[in-house]
């Protein structure tokens, strides 16, 4: 089954282009990284698959048309912006309250056993509660949903290393179900690399690079070549090259590692280098085998 489906996606502002022609599919069950620098038009991607910014181009949810259809659609999504807001008069026990009265696939006890895990007491108001402490209390409410797709939009913004690390722990753990689907957007690649199935990555209101982590695992190798092996290496045509440590390192797609034995170490790349290698590529338009 097909949980987002978009062709000829574009959106304008004024004379700036935020989406360019996106074609994009994301099946149900997956959870995708939605990974760019700032400008790169990922908000603008995430609003439109939620209904709230209207384009040209054909996009379906959830089966539904995001637009026409918006209150329907999100009976069966959840989003959290990292710009997120609570009323602040709100006391913490009113807030369950009140999205216990207005979804109806909240589990409020889901939401509890989130907030046990806290130290936000159910008495306090939002206006008492730190940043991080509010950024909890909402993914807290936002999870307890049984809604078929999450869209995350830089959901643990201001929130300390450890609360992030359980976050993510929770989210894969607690939440997915293997036919949810979970669309994030973060800065901190490194730290949700190893729940992903899949990766985008998007520069200036396009899709650069869309893989799966396995077909990453199966085509893209990482050498870092002995200095009399640099030579050798790069005749087989590595799509991009960098130095580390003094240290060459170049990246290939589709060459067997059994041809770069001997001729130093490799490794599948994490996504954080592969990142900066496409972004690279795709800003001097020289992308080669990183499509």
């Amino acid at each position: 089954m097909i949980c987002i489906q978009a062709r000829g996606l574009r959106k304008t502002y004024g004379t700036t282009v935020a989406l360019d022609g996106i074609d994009l599919e994301v099946k149900e069950g997956r959870i995708v990284g939605l990974i760019g620098p700032n400008g790169a038009g990922k908000t603008t991607a995430l609003n439109a698959i939620l209904g709230l910014t209207p384009c040209q181009g054909d996009l379906r949810v959830l089966g539904k048309h995001p637009w026409s259809a918006r209150d329907e659609l999100m009976r069966e999504a959840c989003f959290i912006s990292d710009v997120a807001v609570l009323p602040r008069w709100m006391k913490v026990s009113q807030v369950l309250d009140y999205v216990a009265g207005v979804h109806p696939l909240f589990d409020r006890q889901k939401a509890e056993g989130f907030l046990k895990r806290t130290s936000i007491r159910h008495a306090s108001k939002v206006s008492e509660l730190s940043k991080g402490m509010i950024t909890q209390l909402h993914l807290s409410v936002v999870m307890a949903i049984n809604a078929k797709l999450l869209v995350l939009d830089e959901p643990t913004l201001g929130l300390d290393i450890l609360f992030r690390k359980q976050f993510y722990e929770s989210l894969l753990n607690d939440y997915f179900d293997g036919s949810r689907t979970i669309i994030v957007t973060t800065h901190q690649v490194e730290e949700i690399e190893n729940i992903l199935t899949d990766v985008i990555f998007m520069d200036r209101g396009r899709l650069v690079f869309n893989r799966s982590l396995d077909e990453i695992e199966s085509r893209y190798v990482e050498l870092t070549a002995k200095p009399e092996n640099v030579v050798a290496a790069r005749a087989l045509r590595p799509v991009y090259e960098r130095s580390s440590l003094g240290r060459t390192v170049l990246l290939f797609d589709g060459v067997d590692r059994a041809q770069l034995a001997g001729w130093g170490s490799t490794r599948t790349p994490n996504l954080a280098d592969l990142f900066v290698a496409i972004m690279d590529s795709s800003q001097t338009g020289a992308r080669g085998g990183l499509q």
